[in-house]
């Protein structure tokens, strides 16, 4: 294995005993404090995205607003993420890990001490809350290069869909969590005193996450400040899947899991316990399409899965749109969240796969900012389709969108053919 590896010991902690169970065998195990951190970030991520609107609603604000700051958030991500493709090189990935969870532990206290919209936006921007199904914040990327480097071929895509996986599990136990303020009136609490205290819980997990980040090993050679260009021979790939990238997440931006939970409060009067009792659902067949989604692979390639995959759910998506009952919807949507997020390891792999070792932290960026940047436009169209009144218009939207985004990469990456499984980028990128 590479630089990567952390120091060895002649004692086996009890973390190193977990990862051997639920890494791939040839996987450098200093990824387990990663995988860990993004257990925690997930578990925060999934109550946050149906709490968001139900706190933003408790302290007066309008539908609209739900959607503007969700808007915010999204563009502070693809700014921070932006600045970490084009600087971040200049600084360790550890180091630059450790300033994300403390924004994080920040992010937390500043929404549980806000009430007005201008500090909520302003937190909103600079912070790390995350109002959507994925991870779109400034830690992607600096975990993804990490990631990269602990593992290989196909064990890379398997690493992969193990933190796709562990990310949407701990999402579903979150959106699970999202019921607990209702819990705590039960017993007399005040509900927006309950919905704060998830905000400090948010915090905490911050600095816990930080705690996680202090036992990562020492960076790799080429993440030292006298690295060159961030982007060299493989940057005509990675605009060209930045370029695609960002259609599927101006679509998704549509229907982020805070606006999805929106509708089904304003369409079906869903209550915020049953709400998060669906996105937990959804989010455990979410995390059982990432095992499935790196056998499927090895079958008929990466870029077949992302896309052959993606359509279906994109058609569920238009359909439950449509339909008249509240069961019927619900059945819709969670057949759509058992295929739409096959993608998202297979997609990591694919990115890493076709860039130089040291283009993969740029690469990461590069191609998660215009899907930052473009998601971040469309929640605020959504909320405002939804505040007059055009309920379907925003999920039927983002279907068509996403369907015409997996044609267009499908007919535009076909031609790499087996590159997918190697480790080097192809002689001939796509022009």
């Amino acid at each position: 294995m590479s630089g990567y590896s952390a120091e060895k010991s002649g004692e086996v902690s009890g973390a190193e005993v977990i990862a051997e169970a639920i890494l791939p065998a040839s996987v450098d195990r200093a990824a387990l404090p990663l995988l860990t951190a993004r257990a925690l970030r997930a578990f925060t991520d999934g109550y946050m995205a149906v709490l968001l609107p139900a706190y933003l609603l408790a302290l007066g604000l309008d539908i609209w607003t739900v959607g503007l700051l969700s808007t915010a958030t999204l563009l502070g991500s693809a700014f921070a993420t932006l600045a970490v493709g084009a600087w971040g090189h200049r600084f360790s990935s550890r180091r630059l890990l450790l300033a994300a969870a403390l924004l994080m532990a920040a992010t937390g206290a500043g929404f549980a001490g806000a009430s007005t919209f201008w500090p909520l936006l302003l937190i909103a921007f600079v912070g790390t809350l995350n109002p959507s199904s994925g991870d779109v914040s400034v830690f992607l990327p600096l975990e993804h290069a990490r990631l990269a480097e602990a593992a290989q071929g196909d064990a890379r895509t398997s690493l992969f869909a193990c933190y796709s996986l562990t990310g949407a599990l701990f999402a579903a136990l979150g959106a699970l969590a999202a019921a607990v303020p209702d819990g705590l009136s039960v017993f007399g609490v005040d509900r927006l005193l309950a919905l704060r205290a998830m905000f400090v819980l948010y915090a905490v997990v911050g600095v816990l996450v930080w705690v996680i980040y202090l036992r990562l090993p020492a960076p790799l050679a080429y993440e030292l400040p006298a690295l060159p260009a961030p982007l060299g021979a493989s940057r005509g790939i990675v605009l060209r899947l930045a370029a695609l990238f960002s259609v599927d997440a101006f679509a998704g931006g549509l229907v982020v899991n805070s606006l999805l939970a929106l509708w089904l409060f304003q369409r079906f009067g869903l209550s915020l316990s049953a709400a998060g009792a669906f996105f937990f659902w959804a989010g455990l067949l979410t995390a059982a399409s990432q095992l499935v989604a790196p056998l499927l692979a090895r079958r008929i390639g990466l870029l077949n899965t992302m896309v052959f995959t993606h359509i279906p759910a994109s058609i569920c998506l238009i359909l439950a749109a449509l339909a008249p009952s509240l069961p019927l919807v619900l059945g819709l949507l969670l057949l759509r969240a058992a295929l739409s997020q096959m993608d998202v390891p297979t997609r990591s792999a694919y990115v890493m796969a076709v860039v130089t070792p040291p283009e993969r932290a740029a690469a990461a960026s590069f191609t998660a900012v215009p899907r930052s940047l473009a998601a971040a436009l469309s929640p605020s169209l959504g909320g405002a389709l939804f505040a007059s009144g055009w309920l379907a218009a925003p999920l039927v939207a983002c279907g068509l969108l996403k369907i015409a985004y997996d044609l267009a990469l499908w007919r535009s990456f076909r031609k790499l053919g087996e590159v997918d499984k190697q480790d080097q980028p192809p002689d001939n990128p796509v022009h």
